[in-house]
């Protein structure tokens, strides 16, 4: 939907939602699906999958030109500058072996770019924590792009009973297609942060896939600033009864950006609970955010409480934004289920409200979107990430507010 036709805002909320929403049909209070998110292919070999052209379900939002070489089985012979700090003790950050990684991974890749990026990988980096292990501190590591092709691989796995909060940041430049595999143990906790802070050509294509053990919790966070194309799949599989996963993001797209967030939460397990909340704002000609949010409750999965919601601030003509929540459910015996989507327009009467009281245009968009951010740059929970985003916004703004300057001269 253009968001420079018109404001679209929807409101979903619980298991009995518009089945035109959740593509399928109602038999007895239960909805149906015409075909099920499950049913997608997860191969490790990427001709399982062919070249996609764009029309397919998954890739129908995504540049496929500009993707392209992220697709291709060439390449990838570039590298990445690791920045890992001192770690402690029952932590360890190790290459593995292609075969083992393979293995290891809780589950195949689930589209081509990320089977190319495992086959062209030649192994993958592990960050592992043994069972009991308390990390007090995050561990922060750094990831720079040279400007090369990079395919990449990368392990998360957390022992039973440990406890630990990880931040991955990506800056430089580069091709980079990725596949993320992490695996939260028995009564384990992990709150992973993941931010994208590339230069503007970065071109970024990942699938991030987790499993959840019994009484197992995740909260993920993920954060979208640079980048010419940015194109991340978070996959969650709740596979232990008493589970749950806390999913938020943060994006934020200026002029010739295209910045696209696909998740799927799948309930497999009873007793367990979801929660995702995106936001993103967007400025700028052509700039593009794709929020799909897909939520499959199985059969088993009884007792589940999820919700998700999305949210989208458009503060410039030109910019596009499309929201698609799904609700899949195969059990009536759930807590709760619903989510909800909208996208509109920055707030003329609230830009007028604060420049009668002598705010200038520059510090009252600055207050607003502030405001729109600030609930969910609290959830990340490391505080040197928080500080950093609110000054990375700021950047954002003082961006825009340049580019409108230039405009406005020319």
């Amino acid at each position: 939907m253009s968001t420079t036709e018109q404001s679209l805002v929807t409101d979903h909320s619980q298991a009995t939602a518009d089945a035109a929403h959740v593509h399928g049909q109602k038999y007895n209070g239960t909805i149906v699906p015409d075909k099920s998110r499950a049913e997608r292919l997860m191969s490790f070999d990427p001709e399982a999958f062919g070249v996609p052209n764009g029309r397919e379900e998954n890739w129908r939002f995504t540049p496929m030109r500009t993707i392209a070489p992220l697709l291709s089985l060439d390449g990838g012979e570039g590298g990445l500058v690791w920045d890992v700090p001192t770690l402690p003790q029952g932590v360890t950050f190790t290459n593995v072996p292609a075969g083992e990684a393979s293995l290891r991974s809780v589950r195949a890749p689930g589209d081509r770019a990320s089977a190319v990026a495992v086959a062209r990988s030649n192994g993958a980096m592990s960050l592992g924590i043994a069972p009991g292990t308390q990390v007090a501190e995050p561990i922060v590591i750094g990831m720079s792009g040279k400007g090369e092709d990079v395919r990449g691989h990368l392990l998360f796995e957390i022992g039973a009973g440990a406890e630990a909060t990880v931040v991955v940041t990506r800056t430089g430049s580069g091709n980079y297609g990725e596949f993320v595999s992490v695996d939260v143990g028995e009564n384990a906790g992990l709150n992973l942060v993941l931010v994208q802070q590339w230069e503007a050509d970065a071109i970024h294509v990942s699938e991030v896939v987790a499993k959840l053990g019994r009484d197992a919790r995740l909260r993920g966070s993920v954060v979208t600033l640079g980048g010419k194309v940015v194109r991340l799949n978070t996959s969650v599989a709740l596979a232990g009864e008493g589970a749950r996963v806390d999913l938020f993001g943060l994006y934020f797209a200026d002029s010739g950006q295209h910045q696209e967030h696909q998740l799927f939460v799948d309930h497999v397990a009873p007793h367990c609970t979801s929660r995702v909340t995106y936001k993103g704002a967007l400025a700028g000609a052509k700039a593009h955010t794709v929020w799909i949010g897909d939520v499959l409750i199985r059969a088993a999965a009884e007792g589940t409480d999820t919700y998700e919601l999305n949210r989208n601030l458009v503060l410039s003509d030109g910019a596009r934004a499309d929201s698609v929540p799904n609700l899949e459910i195969e059990t009536g015996e759930i807590a709760g289920a619903g989510h909800a989507s909208a996208t509109g327009r920055f707030d003329d009467e609230q830009m007028f409200y604060l420049r009668s009281r002598g705010i200038s245009e520059a510090q009252a968009r600055r207050l607003v979107v502030r405001g729109f951010f600030a609930d969910l740059i609290r959830e990340i929970g490391v505080e040197s990430v928080e500080k950093g985003l609110m000054v990375a916004i700021d950047a954002e703004l003082e961006q825009v507010a340049s580019e409108q300057r230039a405009a406005g001269e020319e």
